[in-house]
Parts: C-alpha cells; structure tokens; sequence
C-alpha cells in the first residue's frame, strides 16, 4: 500500500499565525489522527503570485483508507475547531496518492 499525502492549504485571510499552526495545530492533529495512520505533518510557506501569505499543510497517512478513516472521525470535529485560532483563511484539502 502507498502512502497517501493530504495537502491542506490556507489563502485569503486577515491573519495566520504560523507559529500556532506549527507549535499547536500540527502536534493537536497528530494526537488525534495518528491512531487512524497519520505518520506526519509539516507545514510549508510559500507566497503566492499576488505576494500573499499562503500555508500549506502535509499530513501523510500510512495509505488512503487511513486518510478516509481519520477524516470521518470524531476527533475531526476536534481538528477543525481549532482553525480559527490561528486563520480565518479558506481552507481547501487536496488528496495525493504516489504514482
């Protein structure tokens, strides 16, 4: 089974605070979805072409069932409450599995 990576990224907000998204929202995720099969997440901050801050998120799974699995959780409920605590961006998921 491959692994599978679950991109999330945040654009369009007022705010971001990359040091709560690293030191909190990444280590909450982790507690909550490792038992489903997530075995990291990292965070990457790029710039979009219009200059604005932009976040990525990577959370890679050991494959997609464990993806789907930690999605439909109740610990998700966990997970998105705390989003607005560190942006109020969009959010939008993206799901990769490796060729």
């Amino acid at each position: 089974m491959a692994n599978t990576t679950l991109i999330v990224t945040c654009s369009g907000g007022t705010y971001f605070d990359r040091d709560y998204y690293v030191d909190v929202h990444l280590p909450l995720a982790l507690a909550c979805w490792r038992r489903h099969g997530l075995e990291s997440a990292a965070a990457f901050f790029p710039r979009d072409a219009d200059a604005a801050d932009v976040s990525v998120g990577i959370y890679r799974f050991r494959d997609e069932a464990a993806l789907r699995a930690a999605l439909a959780s109740i610990e998700t409920a966990t997970v998105m409450a705390d989003v607005p605590f560190f942006t109020d961006a969009a959010v939008s998921r993206t799901i990769g599995v490796p060729l």
